[in-house]
């Protein structure tokens, strides 16, 4: 049986093809990539939906000149946006993106009806501006009262194609609306936020058949015989059924526009300590959960690149900062002046400007002074995880595109002071796949997944080499985010 894995991120999507047969050796091969990324409209940042329909349209239609006649397909993408739909099936104007300014303010016009803390302890999930309850609490409220239903990005795909409604419990999570412990809707946050529960279709896990696509509805495709399976659609949570972890010592940094360091834990952890870190507690598959932290990632490399009109490659930048000086300057990545600046270059030197420190200028510099932050970060939510988890964590798995950064992955390995293992590249793909297989019955356990993905796929190890230096510089970054008291 063929399986289509479509995975949509906030710069890209493709359809990635994988044959059960020949799934022993990982024999993946991407069908189609397109372009992915949110508009400016009238000052809202909006994605463009359609155009994310049609481009997964093209995609099957290319599968079916590939001579598959029949496949199943999962979606998954990033979490929290969605979309809204009224009686009459009509999306009411595209989703708007995480990243516009709406929510800037919001956590502290919501904490004046519920305190984040009482939040966090109810849902266990980290306080981020743009988490779906804050975007909800801003929303507005007459075109919130036309909505029949309410769609996470990867649910609403597979409601225009099968016509079937549901909530996916791994991307459901990260909305920050469910109880901890229930698993289901919070009445209080509801109420706070201004939606009633029946705005949600049915919380379903992944691993469930969704539907055959409709195919009256896409005349002008000559599509293949589609059935779709509701996967882990939270991009990350695919991203960790596809990491190829062993035992319990290993956590993990999907690597890509965000960083997520965790671990995969039986139940949520919602303490103080927890909260005080601002760690998030995420359903996972088969009952798990992901407890992580979010960091800003790639995100600020992908910006840096972009300001320069793409001049450098990723590869080229890493080569240039490979050559600068190391540990410049200090900077929170995670400060919410860089969720979306207007130039991530001038926010950069500004930050540092304003901090008393020398500026990076050059490119290399620039490259220099993220991967170097990067990884202090790292060290400092590692070190966070171990003592909230209780876990001594021997192994760091880093997976997706940003594994691929070999600089990166060697400093997060002496920055660390940890056994790092990167890729596979692929993780979040073959996640989204191992689903679908194990929904098909070729899989019965993640153990038996994850087995067959440390056998199938190349894996470099990044052994660390700790110095005086990577000490200093650690004091160094850890006094700063002290005395600057960020997050």
């Amino acid at each position: 049986m063929d399986y289509i894995a479509v995975d949509i991120g906030a710069s890209s999507g493709r359809l990635i093809h994988a044959n059960f047969q020949c799934l022993g050796g990982f024999e993946l091969e991407e069908i189609h990539r397109f372009k992915n990324g949110f508009q400016d409209k009238e000052g809202t940042d909006y994605w463009n939906f359609n155009n994310l329909v049609n481009e997964i349209l093209d995609g099957l239609v290319k599968v079916k000149k590939k001579g598959i006649k029949e496949c199943y397909v999962g979606i998954d993408t990033w979490g929290v946006d969605y979309g809204l739909v009224n009686e009459k099936n009509y999306l009411l104007g595209d989703p708007i993106s995480y990243r516009d300014n709406r929510t800037e303010s919001v956590l502290q016009d919501f904490s004046l009806k519920m305190s984040l803390e009482n939040l966090y302890k109810k849902t266990g999930i980290q306080l981020q501006p743009f988490n779906t309850a804050f975007q909800l609490f801003v929303e507005d409220k007459e075109k919130l009262g036309k909505a029949d239903k309410l769609l996470l990005i990867p649910d609403l795909l597979g409601y225009i194609f099968t016509g079937k409604a549901v909530t996916e419990k791994t991307n459901a999570s990260t909305m920050q609306l469910l109880n901890l412990k229930s698993h289901k809707w919070d009445k209080d946050v509801l109420e706070v936020v201004g939606v009633e529960k029946d705005i949600f279709p049915p919380l379903t896990e992944p691993g469930q058949i969704l539907g055959e696509i409709q195919y009256d509805k896409f005349p002008k495709y000559d599509l293949p015989k589609v059935t779709f399976i509701t996967v882990a659609s939270h991009d990350t949570a695919s991203a960790v059924v596809g990491t190829p972890g062993e035992g319990e010592e290993w956590a993990y940094i999907s690597s890509g526009t965000w960083s997520l360091m965790g671990v995969e834990i039986p139940e949520g952890i919602s303490t103080k300590e927890a909260f005080d870190s601002n760690f998030t507690n995420e359903a996972g598959v088969q009952g798990t959960i992901r407890f992580l932290k979010n960091i800003m990632g790639m995100w600020l490399i992908q910006e840096v690149a972009r300001m320069q009109d793409y001049k450098y490659s990723y590869a080229e930048l890493a080569s240039m900062a490979s050559k600068e000086k190391k540990f410049q300057q200090f900077i929170n990545v995670n400060d919410v002046r860089f969720l979306n600046p207007r130039n991530m270059i001038e926010e950069l030197q500004e930050y540092c400007y304003e901090t008393n420190q020398k500026a990076p200028k050059t490119p290399g510099e620039l490259a220099r002074c993220i991967y170097d932050n990067l990884a202090l970060c790292y060290e400092v939510e590692l070190e966070n995880l171990e003592k909230i988890t209780g876990r001594n964590i021997s192994k760091l798995h880093i997976v997706g595109g940003g594994s691929n950064n070999k600089l990166l992955n060697q400093l997060t390995a002496d920055v660390c002071n940890i056994e790092v293992e990167a890729g596979p590249v692929e993780a979040t793909a073959i996640g989204n796949l191992m689903v679908q297989i194990i929904a098909t019955k070729g899989y019965g356990t993640l153990e038996q997944a994850r087995e067959d993905i440390r056998n199938s796929v190349d894996l470099e190890i990044h052994q660390p080499q700790f110095s005086l230096e990577i000490e200093e510089a650690i004091k160094g970054y850890k006094n700063f985010i002290n005395k600057k008291q960020l997050v």
